[in-house]
């Protein structure tokens, strides 16, 4: 197929950095403009980002100049889709611009997850709510789809093939790596040989969008932690349901979702990865699977009276960031054909 054209907005960053890698030679998109704050605008891309990514370095765009996110210039370049790794302030303020003047927005970015015309999309769960984009107008107009936040993403994966037994409550302890905080993060007297038990805005965040992304009011009770790990967030959780299940019903659940009817470059043919060890997940298997990252790994399973427990990892800067907005971009491409 013609490659997409696109451009990539807070390409800097630890999150843009990894959008760059995974769109450097990616089959369907052509990355045509990179954009970052001013103070980066007239460099090139490789001079000015800090590589910490256990990811190959994309040298293919090392030398491409950072620019504005100018309209104009990227009409005139006929760019289409615009993939957002932008601050949630300011992409409250630019996404809807872009959507109003025809471009196809996929935002990691928090600002529109609570319009209820955007979806938080995980195609594996709720790919048919993709056809939201319509009542924004597409294909007259442009639209903005949404990943979910990282800790949301694998919470939501473990748990949606359990929802036809009647999920009611969900407690669920986040433990959640460094690089969740962005570049340069959390200060390094704060989390040396520490840990720190409140993450602004988290356990709210989880709430909202398992809700959403599950079409559920079910009960979620989170308490969120940052340790000082480099990568993936590890996730302790407890459910109840309405149905009396146990660990057999639950791994079968696991492994028959992954019989989906999601394909793509950037989508995983086994979503959950489970293991009986007693040392599985560990954020060192952060990068696992393939795509590298793009699984979620469970273990611990266990139940307790009528409740079940296990822990999941979730890779946050591929699949709960990056990588799950360019699944959402692939999967409107085979759902819409990527046109107005």
């Amino acid at each position: 197929m013609t490659k997409i054209k696109c451009a990539l907005l807070g390409s800097t960053g630890v999150v843009g950095q990894a959008f760059v890698s995974l769109l450097a030679h990616h089959p369907y998109f052509q990355l045509s403009l990179l954009a970052a704050s001013a103070k980066n605008q007239g460099q090139t891309w490789g001079s000015r980002v800090n590589w910490h990514l256990p990811l190959p370095f994309p040298t293919s765009q090392a030398g491409q100049l950072i620019e504005p996110p100018d309209i104009k210039t990227m009409k005139a370049r006929g760019i289409t889709i615009v993939f957002s790794a932008l601050p949630a302030k300011i992409a409250g303020q630019l996404e809807p611009r872009l959507r109003e003047e025809g471009f196809f927005v996929f935002s990691n970015a928090g600002a529109l997850r609570r319009d209820p015309g955007v979806p938080i999309l995980i195609p594996e769960i709720n790919g048919p709510g993709l056809a939201s984009i319509e009542t924004q107008g597409y294909p007259q107009k442009g639209f903005v789809v949404t990943n979910a936040n990282c800790s949301t993403t694998g919470l939501a994966l473990a748990l949606a093939p359990l929802k036809k037994f009647g999920l009611q409550e969900v407690t669920v302890s986040t433990y959640q790596s460094l690089s969740g905080a962005g570049y340069p993060g959390v200060s390094a007297l704060d989390i040396t040989a520490n840990a720190l038990p409140h993450i602004p805005g988290e356990e709210e965040k989880i709430v909202y969008e398992t809700q959403k992304i599950l079409e559920s009011q079910i009960q979620i009770y989170p308490s969120c932690t940052r340790i000082p790990t480099l990568w993936g967030h590890l996730e302790n959780v407890w459910i109840t349901c309405k149905e009396q299940i146990d660990t057999t019903l639950v791994l079968e659940a696991w492994a028959a979702f992954a019989h989906h009817n999601i394909a793509g470059p950037t989508t995983p043919s086994i979503p959950i990865i489970y293991k009986p060890d007693r040392q599985w997940p560990q954020p060192g298997h952060s990068f696992w699977g393939d795509p590298p990252g793009m699984s979620v790994s469970i273990g611990q399973l266990k139940e307790k009276e009528n409740r079940i427990g296990f822990t999941l990892l979730v890779n946050n800067i591929i699949r709960g960031a990056a990588g799950g907005s360019i699944q959402n971009a692939e999967y409107f491409i085979q759902q819409y054909g990527g046109e107005k």
